[in-house]
């Protein structure tokens, strides 16, 4: 092939790749011009019990739509209820959420669910479906005492009342405000003894069908599908729809933050400590103390309750508690103090504050996460109580057992003529354990801090079945 060939042929192959680039790149500019016309819609499943999960599913949702600049949020919800805590706070993020939420019943939004759904800028319902049903209960289903179901009437009657009032005008003299969503059937739905004119009696706790929510300003429109809400109702005829897609994440979370987990959590952390301080070296109550510990504050950390103060507050608690066991000996104020730092370190940890502003923090809060702390400390000191009457008693807890032989041992009212007498730590004392004076085993209380195994002691004082040692230095 002559050069001047080869130079016509490369010279039409640079043509031919330059159109298929600028084909190409025209075609992409097309495309994305086509997609950022369409509007975006984010839908966002809540197909299960109301609860932390639940809530990160929504907080996060709600982020990553106002993130893709969605015009619109659509709640696909289907349950039964949950834990008010939890619907509360989706509720408040619903109502001052940036983007647009919209729900679709598909089904059931019973108690929590209700009031979730009320929070929402418009409702639909699938044909069939049912909506209402928020008196508080406990877990075996009875009605919770009135205080419960006065804050929930509040708090259902207020999100109804978020949603304001239309102006109708009849005439030049007859104005009406009518409310959007009638507050009074939002009350209604909680109390049986509220009563709806012509529509129920008291006695009844309300609960709407898809028919009589349209009736009643409750829903506005009964559709089948997502696609019949969006394009019926919303008026998106082209549009994008991305769904949130949860993580196991999500879920660890979720359950990590529930109150029941974060009481049992808190018991293991107290229970590891105690049965720590009981045993020689550093061993499995150590290490389940602090795994317990990172598990409580690594998901309130991460979710920006937990601040670094909070913890470092918990920590130094631990530390003021360990000084007055092995350096101090009885329990005075250092370990009370420290004993103040833990308690509240775990309890600022589950409040919303920041830094040191607490003016966002409501009553109700705190009284939930001092409940939570109490609960798991009360827990926790009964199981270690019982744990400690049981351990080697029978089955697996007779290994936990110092096992020694105490054929020896005397247990005696008066043993004061031990008083000066000399002896071995038969274990460690940190500040209990056993002793041996004279080839006899006691229990001892170090009155000198912490004292090895093997190390020489002499008895200071007997009270409370026990001999009190000193180290001999």
């Amino acid at each position: 092939m002559s050069t001047l060939k080869k130079s016509c042929l490369l010279r039409h192959i640079r043509v031919k790749v330059m159109f298929v680039t600028v084909l190409a790149f025209l075609l992409g500019c097309i495309s994305e011009t086509v997609a950022a016309s369409r509007s975006v819609i984010y839908q966002i499943d809540v197909r299960k019990e109301i609860n932390k999960t639940s809530q990160i599913y929504l907080s996060r949702g709600l982020a990553e739509a106002e993130a893709l600049n969605a015009d619109a949020v659509l709640l696909h919800l289907n349950t039964f209820g949950g834990v008010l805590d939890a619907a509360d706070s989706m509720r408040t993020a619903i109502l001052y959420s940036a983007v647009p939420v919209y729900v679709f019943i598909d089904n059931n939004a019973a108690s929590a669910g209700a009031l979730i759904s009320i929070a929402c800028k418009r409702i639909y319902m699938r044909r069939g479906a049912s909506m209402g049903a928020a008196t508080v209960v406990n877990q075996t289903g009875q009605a919770m005492p009135d205080k419960y179901q006065s804050y929930m009437r509040a708090m259902m009657r207020a999100t109804a009342e978020a949603h304001g009032r239309d102006t109708i005008v009849n005439g030049v003299a007859d104005t009406v405000y009518k409310w959007r969503r009638d507050p009074l059937i939002a009350e209604a739905m909680v109390d049986d003894r509220v009563i709806v004119p012509n529509l129920i009696d008291s006695g009844k706790t309300l609960t709407f069908t898809a028919e009589e929510a349209v009736q009643w300003g409750y829903c506005e429109g009964i559709a089948e599908t997502v696609d019949e809400v969006i394009t019926k109702y919303l008026g998106f005829s082209d549009y994008l729809l991305q769904s949130y897609e949860p993580t196991w994440l999500d879920e660890l979370k979720g359950f990590l933050m529930n109150p029941v987990t974060q009481s049992i959590l808190i018991m293991l952390i107290i229970g590891g400590i105690y049965f720590e301080l009981q045993t020689p070296g550093i061993g499995f109550p150590s290490v389940a103390a602090l795994i317990a510990a990172i598990l409580y504050f690594l998901p309130l950390y991460i979710d920006g309750m937990a601040a670094n103060w909070e913890i470092l507050l918990f920590v130094v608690g631990l530390i003021l508690v360990a000084i007055e066991i092995f350096v101090i000996p009885g329990f005075g104020i250092v370990g009370i103090i420290g004993t103040l730092f833990i308690i509240v370190g775990l309890t600022l940890a589950l409040l919303d504050n920041v830094n040191f502003n607490f003016d966002f923090v409501t009553d109700r809060e705190l009284g939930r996460s001092v409940a939570v702390v109490l609960i798991g400390l009360t827990v926790g000191f009964a199981s270690m109580m019982w744990f400690s009457s049981r351990i080697g008693s029978r089955g697996v807890l007779k290994r936990v057992a110092l096992e020694a032989d105490l054929g020896h041992a005397i247990s005696s009212p008066q043993l004061s003529f031990l008083v000066g007498k000399e002896g071995i730590a038969l274990t460690v004392l940190r500040p209990s354990g056993k002793v041996s004076i004279g080839g006899v085993y006691y229990d001892g209380v170090s009155e000198s801090g912490f004292i090895d195994k093997g190390a020489k002691v002499t008895v200071t004082k007997y009270e409370n079945a026990q001999v009190y040692v000193e180290l001999i230095i």
